[in-house]
């Protein structure tokens, strides 16, 4: 059993020996994880570290060589669109149908989770931006593509938030209602926020726990703070750049976790 950071039993992501391979190269390598609800929390790596994949098997897109997975309770892939209801995903930049108001679209797209009539208004405003509602595709900047794609994620109160880079290129300004607004989602509503990024300054801002993956492996997992200290650095940063130029199968996390399993 997990027990999250905030003290509560349960888990929202569970995965057991999750390895994928392509050819014979092994993307995702063993992969143990748990994460509950509320957390906050960053999957980072060097690019080509098993991230964005196992994000795609999180997600149902892509069905893992070995081992298992479960969302939201429901195992994948059988579970899969129960656990997809409880899911929300947002990747960047949005592409707003050019003819629709963005209230128009949200609606939309709440309709597809059998929301008559959901609440535009309130999770625009969640993230400051309930001026939006009347605005057209075309009228929005990139950063209010990625705000409106959010909202869209959060539309139907999923229990795990998925959100790939998501102050990618933002402006301060923007990525600040971001940040704010998925922390107050966060403890709000007690959902749980996964994302990958590359701004570490971000992650540390933003996330409560983060999960570096090297070579297709966890190699460190816990709060931003801990883990900087456990590689000897003051800042995540410092971590990245080790992972992205060392051998990491080497790193006293990684020894540990060898020494740990059963034999046989």
């Amino acid at each position: 059993m997990y027990f999250c950071h905030s003290g509560c039993v349960d888990t929202v992501v569970r995965t057991s020996g999750l390895t994928k391979r392509f050819g014979d190269v092994a993307a995702v390598d063993g992969v143990d994880l748990r994460v509950g609800p509320g957390e906050r929390v960053a999957l980072l790596g060097p690019n080509g570290a098993g991230k964005t994949t196992t994000l795609l098997m999180l997600l149902g897109v892509v069905a893992p060589d070995e081992g298992w997975i479960e969302v939201a309770g429901h195992r994948l892939p059988r579970g899969r669109s129960a656990a997809m209801a409880e899911v929300g995903f947002a990747a960047g930049y949005l592409p707003l149908p050019e003819r629709l108001k963005v209230d128009e679209y949200l609606r939309f797209y709440g309709q597809l989770y059998g929301l008559p009539d959901p609440d535009i208004e309130a999770a625009l405003g969640r993230f400051g931006v309930a001026h939006l509602a009347r605005a057209r595709g075309t009228d929005l900047s990139s950063g209010q593509r990625t705000l409106v794609g959010i909202v869209k994620a959060i539309l139907h109160g999923p229990r795990l938030l998925v959100l790939d880079e998501p102050t990618a290129s933002l402006d301060p300004d923007v990525a600040l209602r971001v940040r704010t607004g998925l922390q107050a989602l966060c403890r709000d509503e007690g959902t749980t926020l996964l994302i990958t990024s590359h701004n570490m300054v971000e992650v540390e801002r933003m996330c409560d726990r983060v999960v570096f993956i090297a070579s297709g492996r966890i190699v460190a997992d816990g709060t931003p703070a801990d883990v900087a200290s456990s590689f000897g650095g003051a800042d995540l940063e410092s971590v990245f750049l080790r992972l992205a130029g060392r051998d990491v199968p080497e790193h006293p996390f990684e020894r540990a976790q060898e020494t740990e399993r059963p034999a046989g």
